[in-house]
């Protein structure tokens, strides 16, 4: 089957998935994506669309998890778990922790704490005086990185579009800021979108980024909601063929991406803030909410999306914690979404946890939740708290162990490891 009939089944499917969950009856408004992409999108040297996947995501991988694991897959699966073992508690606790990246002295502070990622933000694209860096400059600076990094390092910047950009500010390494999801839906389509994603997701990877904090896959229709801005601002079905769309492309160019904030934003206030409780009951979550991650997740191919959690108390779940600290929201994304990727939790340092820490161990919540990687600013006391945990046996070292092996699964998947290094 050729590529191009591929993203529209693809597409279709998610869109009639989406069509059969109760929710979203009416016929999805969104046309077919070969439609809409033909005559704009750039073409290859087959001529298709320079966006599309070069591999069918759904065969090979469906039919060898249903016969179980290779012998490849196990030896590999053995190598990962002998590494894990040769590594020491400190390193292990630093793999978990997706850190913004340290105003100074970052590769000094990744070697030292042995960090798993490091986030950049729109500072970290400009020198000590605050001008802008130039393409090389900021690919210098990736690479001494990931010159510290006893583990190859995710490097991940939050490249939405529209209000939330950082890399493409700077005119050294992008023609233009890049435009929102809604902006490009309204210029082009579906297609507008993967074109400007695989754009985006080279540009990213020639800087040395191999982690786009993107796509949104909230499903908001309304402009006052906070989150609005940011989502597609269509229905979940649109959202969920979105969501499939961006992951593969992304996935196709080598760019890990990330699916935000499960398990849903809705109409909640900004969590940066302050704490935000949603309502709704658990049939809305099931039949809209969940639809477009669980879209991303089953639409991977070359890389799995991580999967972000917010920090939204949703009650239907768990009345008494953020979703990033609750185990019962992570037990719903492992169970019935089927995700065993890496989870990620929202930033920490936002408000809206703060209250639930009130001694400082925000991250050993975190992990007892269920995330596997700790994205804050705060690392350093962080860190310290997770080892005083493990020391004391609060948090067990073999969930350490676990969410240390998915991290690693996940970097093989995408690096040249250390066990694979001649």
């Amino acid at each position: 089957m050729k590529r191009f009939a591929r993203i529209v089944l693809i597409t279709a499917m998610f869109l009639t998935l989406a069509a059969c969950g109760g929710r979203q009856a009416a016929a999805p408004e969104m046309p077919v994506a070969g439609e809409q992409t033909e005559t704009e999108a750039p073409l290859d040297a087959e001529g298709y669309p320079k966006y599309l996947p070069e591999h069918a995501p759904e065969a090979e991988g469906e039919a060898s998890a249903e016969a179980g694991p290779t012998e490849e897959q196990w030896e590999r699966e053995q190598r990962l778990r002998a590494y894990l073992d040769g590594m020491t508690l400190e390193e292990k606790v630093g793999q978990l922790f997706f850190a913004r990246c340290p105003e100074t002295d970052a590769a000094e502070k990744i070697a030292e704490y042995h960090l798993g990622g490091v986030l950049l933000f729109t500072r970290d694209y400009r020198d000590a005086d605050g001008n802008w860096l130039t393409k090389d400059a900021v690919i210098d600076k990736l690479q001494s990185y990931q010159a510290a990094a006893d583990i190859p390092l995710f490097i991940g910047s939050d490249e939405e579009g529209g209000t939330v950009t950082r890399a493409s500010r700077n005119p050294y390494l992008f023609p233009s800021v890049s435009r929102s999801p809604q902006e490009l839906y309204a210029a082009g389509g579906l297609g507008a979108i993967l074109n400007d994603t695989a754009e985006k997701s080279y540009i990213l990877r020639e800087l040395g980024v191999n982690v786009n904090f993107a796509p949104v896959c909230d499903v908001s229709v309304d402009p006052s909601d906070f989150i609005y801005a940011r989502s597609l601002g269509r229905n979940a079905a649109e959202t969920m063929a979105y969501a499939a769309g961006v992951v593969l492309v992304m996935g196709d160019a080598g760019m890990g991406s990330v699916l935000k904030h499960f398990p849903g934003y809705g109409n909640n206030v900004d969590t940066h803030t302050g704490v935000a409780v949603d309502e709704r009951p658990i049939e809305t979550f099931r039949n809209n909410d969940f639809l477009p991650f669980r879209a991303g997740i089953e639409a991977h191919g070359k890389i799995e999306p991580f999967v972000l959690v917010s920090h939204n108390i949703v009650t239907c779940m768990d009345a008494g914690l953020p979703a990033s600290l609750s185990p019962a929201v992570h037990q719903i994304l492992r169970g019935e979404l089927g995700f065993d990727g890496v989870i990620l939790t929202d930033d920490l340092d936002m408000d809206a946890v703060q209250a639930y820490a009130e001694d400082g161990s925000a991250a050993v919540l975190a992990l007892l939740a269920g995330n596997d990687m700790i994205v804050t600013g705060d690392f350093e006391p962080q860190i310290a708290e997770v080892l005083s945990a493990a020391a004391d046996g609060t948090l067990d070292e073999r969930l350490i162990d676990e969410a240390c092996l998915r991290v690693l699964r996940a970097k093989e998947a995408r690096f040249a490891m250390p066990w694979e290094i001649a």
